[in-house]
């Protein structure tokens, strides 16, 4: 399984939205092509809902799965239909 680690989203501590929308930007989406994908949150900081939304947008248009949380008690968000 893949991770997205939404600490490497962080400017200074903080989530930018401005920070944030250029890393997206930065990813090779298709790299998740068919895998299942965990977007794992930070425990530190306080991730706003649109980042997750935003990811999950990306994410969905590639991946097979897309999990949320910490691996052992991720909750499914995603699942591409056959």
């Amino acid at each position: 399984m893949e991770t997205i680690h939404l600490n490497d989203f962080l400017d200074e501590g903080i989530l930018k939205e401005k920070t944030f929308r250029s890393k997206v930007e930065q990813i090779k989406w298709s790299d998740y092509s068919e895998k299942r994908v965990l977007i794992k949150g930070c425990t530190d900081v306080p991730i706003p809902t649109w980042a997750y939304l935003v990811i999950t947008a990306h994410l969905a248009k590639h991946a097979e799965r897309i999990y949320f949380g910490e691996l052992r008690s991720a909750v499914k968000i995603y699942r591409k239909e056959s």
